[in-house]
Formats: structure tokens, C-alpha cells, sequence
């Protein structure tokens, strides 16, 4: 997702700044996002800004027949996929305790909804010794800490499948906005310093896939401009949050990670 603005130009943007282009931060020439009619929609022109007024939802905003419904798919969707993929995970498993020396899986910190923290689950992908668990070091092509299998499970987001549980738990969604570390960088400098309205997008649970990630947003978050995107669009998630959007966002999620292999 490239923008075309300044990174100055990008940071007077209002809270609920909408993203300008669907692009990749590969390709300037493929959009993930032009076939999601909810976004599509509401989608600016180049160089047009957002209506200052305009506020992202929090959860509550939504009702709660709709909130319900989000849940009801999370508990449902998030069963049935640990039931369905649960050879799988066993593999996955044996195989990071077969190929390097630790545990199978990593423990980490990260915002929740509102901001509370809680602890992600994730298969292992880095040698021991060289995990950060604060998260702050990111890792970056050609990381010497990822190990052979590592490198693979990263490739194909199959490191993240044991947010399955944190999603039965309740302190993450199917569908919402990555969670972060606290004190994640992006820029050089932190997240809320570089968006000042970084933390607008806590108002909802983190999601295993967003629309971010469909969009094409994923990897390190040194480039400023990228990582500002990032925020537009969890922020224009939570702006038209719906079953409906979930339900494509999960969509595009299973054909980019198991049809096309272009991944999320």
C-alpha cells in the first residue's frame, strides 16, 4: 500500500484517515482491497483528506446483536479451525522441538482490546537464545536468529496459527487489527509518536488477519510511510467494522494463504 504523500504530509492526517490506495508495498500495481465493496466505497481520492470529524467506532458501536455475531463467528470459526488444522499444529509442534533446541512455542505480550495487555501464542521461529521477548528488535530478511523451519512457518503464517486459542479465550478476534508489542517501533521512533492516534486502534479485539494484512501491510515497520498505512487501515476497519467485512476479510485470507500463496 503506497502512498504518494510526504511522510509530513502523512502525519497532519486526521484519527480516522482513510487509506488512498489499495497497492501493495511490493507492487504498485495489484490492489487486494478494490474488491471489498464496504472499503471500496468509502476509498479517497489521491490527495484528498478525511473529514476531521469523523471518529472511529469504538466496539460498543456497533450494537450488541452485531458484536454478538462477531463473537459467535470467532468461538465457532475459531473450534472449528483448531479442530480441522489440529494434526497440523501437532506436526508443526514435533517438528520446532526436532529441529532446534527450546520449546515449541513463544510466549509474547501485546496490546488488547482497550489497551489491556495479554500473552500471544505463537509457534517458535527463532533459536532461543536469540528471542526478543519484548518484541522491539524486529526481524529482518536474512535474520541469523530464524531458524531453517522458522523461515518457512514465517513465509507461510503457519507460526501463527496458535492464536487459535487466544481467539477461543476472547482476547483476540478472528478478524481486527495485528496486535502489537508495547513500545513497537516504527520508523525508528514509537508507534504513537510517528500516528498520534496509534492507540484509536485498540478500541477493538486484535484479529488473527485484517484488512491491513490483506491489503499487503506486513514485515517490518522501519519504513514510516508503510507503517503509517498500517494504522489507515485498521483505522477504516473499525470505521465499517460488520460480519459482512469479516466474512471477506477471512475470504481473501484463505485464497492469499492457500489458493495464490501470495500470503497475509
Amino acid at each position: 500500500m503506497k502512498l504518494d504523500k510526504t511522510a509530513a504530509e502523512t502525519g497532519r492526517r486526521g484519527a480516522s484517515a482513510i487509506p488512498l490506495s489499495g497497492r501493495t508495498e511490493a507492487s504498485a500495481t495489484r490492489s487486494n482491497v478494490i474488491a471489498m465493496g464496504p472499503v471500496r466505497a468509502a476509498r479517497l481520492g489521491a490527495g484528498a483528506e478525511a473529514p476531521r470529524e469523523r471518529k472511529a467506532r469504538t466496539f460498543a458501536d456497533i450494537g450488541p446483536r452485531s458484536g454478538a455475531a462477531k463473537r459467535a463467528l470467532d468461538v465457532v470459526g475459531g473450534a472449528a479451525l483448531l479442530l480441522l488444522l489440529a494434526p497440523l499444529l501437532i506436526g508443526i509442534a514435533l517438528a520446532v522441538r526436532a529441529t532446534s533446541p527450546g520449546p515449541a512455542l513463544f510466549r509474547q505480550t501485546r496490546y488488547g482490546r482497550d489497551g489491556a495487555l495479554f500473552t500471544i501464542h505463537k509457534f517458535r521461529t527463532m533459536h532461543v537464545d536469540g528471542q526478543d521477548p519484548s518484541g522491539i528488535r524486529q526481524a529482518v530478511g536474512g535474520d541469523a536468529r530464524i531458524t531453517k523451519l522458522g523461515a518457512f512457518l514465517r513465509r507461510t503464517s503457519l507460526d501463527e496459527l496458535p492464536q487459535l486459542f487466544n481467539v477461543l479465550s476472547g482476547d483476540m478476534s478472528l478478524v481486527g487489527p495485528r496486535p502489537h508489542v508495547p513500545g513497537m517501533l516504527a520508523g525508528g521512533v514509537l508507534y504513537e509518536e510517528l500516528v498520534p492516534n496509534y492507540f484509536d486502534r485498540h478500541a477493538v479485539r486484535p484479529g488473527l488477519t485484517g484488512l491491513a494484512q490483506i491489503s499487503g501491510c506486513r514485515g517490518p515497520t522501519t519504513d514510516p510511510v508503510p507503517a503509517r498505512r498500517r494504522i489507515e487501515y485498521d483505522l477504516a476497519y473499525i470505521e465499517r467494522m460488520s460480519l459482512a467485512l469479516d466474512l471477506k476479510i477471512l475470504w481473501r485470507t484463505f485464497i492469499m494463504e492457500f489458493i495464490t500463496g501470495s500470503g497475509v
